[in-house]
């Protein structure tokens, strides 16, 4: 392997753009230039790529293409599903449910609207890092409009049954919303199966561009438009479509529906060792749930060590990881995450994320389970309330 190399395993924070989707939208920029709104061949031309990228989408994920709205991104749709479907639908009921590990695009915008006069009920997660569905069957009540339960979680990986959760919102004919950011092109989606009305996706965590996402929004659901202004995405949100992302995006999942079962394969071996290789290091403890978790993800605590500092030391070492996600990086407080899961906060702040994807190998496996082991003892050394620890273990 070449020691220059930099290995990136932080593929949830985001992916490098496959030159294949950079191919796809390089003439959307110059020679493909035109507005998809406007009914001259440049404009149609721009339109057609635009319906074509909207294809692909939907058939990653099971439903229509006019089904599909694109977004500036994830966050956006995210705010777009909570917000504008409770003030839509606030005639019904200002009672929201949610989980305490929702990424924080869906937690702020439900504390948004506590601040404006709806309830939010916060369902607690297991140790595994899983939602109970009887959980938030037992908080549903009369007013209760909307439950948002993320697909997979985007810090330690688990796997939400939210199929099961899908019918219970369906049986109280409440409106259901999954942010699937992580999940699609990892694993497969269906939101006929899932049973949601809505469901956030992005093109950067798929080797698309960043910039972009979509929501998908069924046919019949009660939502207020986003943007006002021009008759774009069908009058819900208006502004010029950005055509060279929205193509990117487009080919990411074209790309992502044929080589997902492969990649999930070869990541599921490589995360595999890598927990395997972890785990040997004594005072360590995997996060989430063991089997019912994304192929690509690994993550730990590291007990008498920082998050931050053992980054920052395996950054130096050529290896990008994370901490947590990496929209809260820069922060001193202990991921929400595995806080709600029960870790304590002293082992909650010694956590890594790793975050496989297609350009990894078993090499790069191998040289960060060579590197880890010697940066965990640097800073174990240097923790005292570790090494009292230790010895207090020893001599019990």
């Amino acid at each position: 392997m070449n020691p220059n190399e930099i290995i990136y395993m932080d593929h949830a924070a985001t992916t490098p753009t496959d030159p294949r989707v950079l191919e796809a939208m390089l003439p959307y920029f110059c020679s493909r230039y035109g507005n998809p709104s406007t009914i001259y061949s440049l404009g149609t031309e721009a339109r057609a790529a635009v319906d074509e990228a909207r294809e692909h989408i939907a058939a990653l994920i099971g439903c229509k293409p006019d089904e599909i709205y694109f977004t500036g991104g994830a966050t956006e749709a995210d705010n777009w599903a909570i917000k504008w479907v409770a003030w839509a639908n606030e005639s019904r009921g200002r009672h929201i449910i949610t989980s305490a590990i929702e990424h924080h695009a869906v937690l702020e915008p439900c504390e948004f609207l506590q601040r404006h006069g709806f309830e939010v009920t916060f369902v607690r997660v297991g140790s595994d890092g899983i939602v109970d569905p009887e959980d938030v069957r037992k908080a549903i009540r009369k007013d209760t409009i909307l439950i948002s339960i993320m697909h997979s979680n985007n810090e330690v990986g688990t796997i939400q049954p939210v199929e099961e959760i899908g019918k219970i919102a369906a049986e109280h004919g409440i409106l259901f919303h999954t942010d699937a950011v992580q999940s699609a092109g990892k694993i497969p989606l269906d939101v006929n199966k899932i049973g949601c009305q809505m469901m956030s996706l992005s093109a950067h965590k798929l080797y698309g561009p960043k910039g972009v996402g979509a929501l998908y929004i069924k046919k019949g659901t009660r939502i207020t438009p986003l943007l006002h202004g021009g008759g774009q995405e069908k009058k819900k949100r208006a502004g010029t479509l950005n055509v060279p992302a929205i193509v990117g995006m487009g080919e990411a999942f074209r790309l992502a529906a044929e080589e997902m079962e492969e990649d999930a394969r070869q990541q599921t071996v490589l995360r595999d060792r890598l927990i395997q290789g972890i785990l040997q290091i004594p005072d360590t403890r995997l996060n989430g749930h063991p089997t019912k978790r994304l192929p690509n993800n690994v993550n730990v605590c590291v007990e008498g060590a920082e998050g931050e500092a053992m980054l920052l030391a395996l950054d130096e070492e050529g290896i990008c990881v994370s901490s947590g996600s990496a929209c809260t990086s820069g922060t001193l407080d202990p991921s929400h995450v595995l806080l709600a899961m029960g870790i304590p906060p002293e082992i909650a702040h010694g956590s890594l994320r790793i975050t496989l994807g297609r350009s990894n190998t078993a090499e790069h496996v191998e040289r960060f389970l060579e590197v880890l082991p010697g940066i965990v003892e640097r800073f174990r050394a240097m923790n005292p309330w570790y090494q009292k620890h230790r010895k207090a273990a020893r001599l019990s």
